[in-house]
This record gives C-alpha cells, sequence and structure tokens, in this order.
C-alpha cells in the first residue's frame, strides 16, 4: 500500500470510482506546479466531475489505465477525504468513533474535576456509567516520589 493519496481521471463508462475532487474541498497541494502541470496535460482542472481522489488505502479502486498522480495530503485533509468518499453508514461510524475517542481521552480529566468539584463518587457513577472501582482508582492520592 502506498503512503500516498492519489488523484486520477476517471473516463471509464458507468460508476465512477473514487470521489471527485470538489466533494473533498480545497487542499492545498491543488496549487502545485506538479498537480497545475497535470491538470493542464489532462485538460481538466479542480472542479471536473471525472478528477478524483482516494486515499492511499483505496489505490486499487483507480483503474489500471486510468492518468494517475499521487499527491501527500495533510491529516486534515487525509480524513475530508475518507469523509467524503464514504458511504453513509460508514461515515457515521467514524464519526461516531472519533466522538468516543475524543471523550476517552478527556475521561479522566473529567471525573477529576468532578471529584475535586465534590460530586459523591456514587453519583459520579450514577451519572457516568464508569465502573466504580475505576472511580476509586482515580480518587486515591497519587503517589509521592521521595
Amino acid at each position: 500500500m502506498t503512503e500516498d493519496a492519489y488523484l486520477f481521471l476517471a473516463v471509464t463508462a458507468g460508476r465512477w470510482p473514487g470521489t471527485p475532487l470538489a466533494l473533498v474541498g480545497e487542499l492545498a497541494c491543488l496549487g502545485t506546479p506538479a498537480v497545475l502541470g497535470w491538470f493542464g496535460a489532462q485538460g481538466v482542472d479542480a472542479g471536473s466531475p471525472s478528477v478524483r481522489v482516494v486515499p492511499p488505502e483505496q489505490t486499487d479502486l483507480i483503474p489500471k489505465d486510468a492518468e494517475r498522480l499521487p499527491v501527500p495530503l495533510s491529516p486534515e485533509e487525509l480524513e475530508r477525504v475518507r469523509h467524503a468518499g464514504a458511504t453513509d453508514p460508514v461515515a457515521l461510524a467514524e464519526e461516531e468513533l472519533l466522538a468516543f475517542r475524543d471523550a476517552e481521552e478527556s475521561r479522566d480529566t473529567l471525573l477529576r474535576r468532578a471529584l475535586a468539584a465534590g460530586v459523591p463518587i456514587q453519583r459520579i457513577v450514577e451519572l457516568s456509567g464508569v465502573d466504580p472501582d475505576a472511580l476509586s482508582a482515580l480518587a486515591a492520592p497519587a503517589p509521592t516520589s521521595r
């Protein structure tokens, strides 16, 4: 698997693979000489419905005879490409996983803040669904080093 996303020109009949570049929005690479030269050589621009983009893990979607160009994307741009190309159920599941990750990353901070504010442990357990043992571990004073 390659580490680059790819722009390619989809000229096949029927279902066109990849995501139309116009659905992804502005990408930093679109203003580079390499991409501008590729657009010129193909006789297209970024708004053309035949210009498609795929993330690295989907390069097998590119037709064998398609004109293609590897492009580096920032992590944020890559997420936009993936999201724009995802089916609705996949996009929803990915959004939920991202929200879960963000919630998990801030969980201990939130629980410590609730404890510091004086919310009783049992009430925190009721509201958060956190295992009481995990909460007790957070409530215990941190060991000091000597």
